[in-house]
């Protein structure tokens, strides 16, 4: 088994005001929503996350990176590889950014198919969002580790 398979990660959908955040399963098989991160400041935010990281005991930290449709880096894209890189300084790896392009509409899409209320959608959209690009990144590690 690779080591790939033995590490587990944290993945975020950084937004301006909350951060959706899932894990990895210990074997890098699936990915759970773990919760939303109400923004504060940029101190409190990553003792915060930098705490679940190792209340997760994970290995590796994969980070939404907002692009455009053709794939170029989205006006966000430099706060959020500025945010990634500390905070990754903060756990002590170095952060994976991962296309996040559609996750959102994705997630947005399954909660209206599951019939959730605007107001919930808003509470756990992120969340799953998080869950998406942990799932789609997992998914290709375990395509190209094959």
């Amino acid at each position: 088994m690779s080591d790939f398979l033995t590490q587990r990660l944290i993945a975020l959908d950084v937004g301006e005001k909350r951060i959706g955040i899932a894990v990895s399963d210990s074997l890098g098989i699936t990915a759970q929503g773990v919760g939303v991160y109400n923004r504060v400041s940029l101190k409190t935010d990553f003792t915060y996350l930098a705490g679940l990281f190792q209340k997760y005991q994970c290995t590796g930290l994969v980070i939404g990176l907002p692009r455009h449709m053709n794939g170029e880096l989205g006006p966000e894209a430099n706060k959020i590889m500025s945010f990634g890189k500390r905070l990754g300084r903060n756990c002590g790896v170095e952060p994976i950014f991962w296309d996040e392009r559609l996750t959102t509409v994705q997630a947005e899409k399954a909660l209206l198919e599951g019939n959730l209320s605007r107001s919930r959608r808003r509470q756990v959209i992120d969340q799953l969002a998080a869950v998406l690009l942990l799932d789609n990144y997992l998914s290709f590690r375990q395509t190209n580790q094959s």
